[in-house]
């Protein structure tokens, strides 16, 4: 069962509760009652102490262990993206989404779950994008972009000689348009192009 499997998997790495707790920022009372049984981590959660463990949320899980598919890669997805903070860092590691592998030969990529209704209907909360990193985009494509540090936002872009307007589908929200002054001072950042959607159903 789950709790037995994190208790193995823990001390199979030699590290104590308070140790794990600590990387994952949460009370050593909360991770106890994980290797208890008598709470439950949260999807996001469980794929932050697979990641420091060293095993897949499959493994914790009890499920057949999924290996990518011949001719794949497995590219990370992150629940959030902030600046200053690798793309792998385990705090936003919260599951794996495969590509061809010519697909991973060629460019960097990275997946992102997204949060939010600003881009509906084409992109709901929960779905995934996969997003080539670059840090650069041509009018009309629809980015990953990080603005004064925050968490990234996906928007379609548009630019212009005065600046770069990010613009949502859901025409609830209003375009945010940044001039070349603030885009240096803010900052404001292009992380990459979404090349893919993966809804979730």
């Amino acid at each position: 069962m789950f709790s037995d499997r994190l208790r193995a998997a823990r001390s199979q790495l030699g590290y104590s509760q308070r140790a794990v707790a600590e990387k994952l920022s949460i009370s050593q009372q909360a991770y106890a009652r994980y290797e208890a049984g008598t709470s439950s981590p949260n999807p996001e959660m469980l794929g932050r102490i697979a990641h420091l463990l060293g095993v897949s949320a499959d493994f914790l899980l009890g499920r057949p262990m999924a290996s990518p598919a011949k001719g794949a890669v497995q590219i990370p997805v992150l629940g959030r993206v902030v600046a200053g903070i690798p793309m792998e860092a385990i705090e936003t590691v919260i599951d794996y989404e495969e590509i061809p592998e010519e697909m991973a030969a060629a460019h960097q990529y990275f997946a992102l779950k997204i949060t939010g209704d600003s881009m509906e209907p084409k992109f709901s909360a929960g779905d995934v994008v996969i997003v080539r990193q670059q840090d650069t985009v041509q009018t009309g494509d629809i980015a990953i972009v990080l603005v004064n540090g925050d968490d990234a936002t996906i928007k379609r872009v548009k630019l212009s000689p005065e600046g770069i307007m990010l613009i949502p589908t859901n025409a609830a929200y209003e375009p945010m348009f940044y001039t070349n002054a603030q885009i240096e001072s803010l900052p404001v950042r292009i992380l990459g192009k979404v090349v893919e959607l993966r809804a979730k159903f």
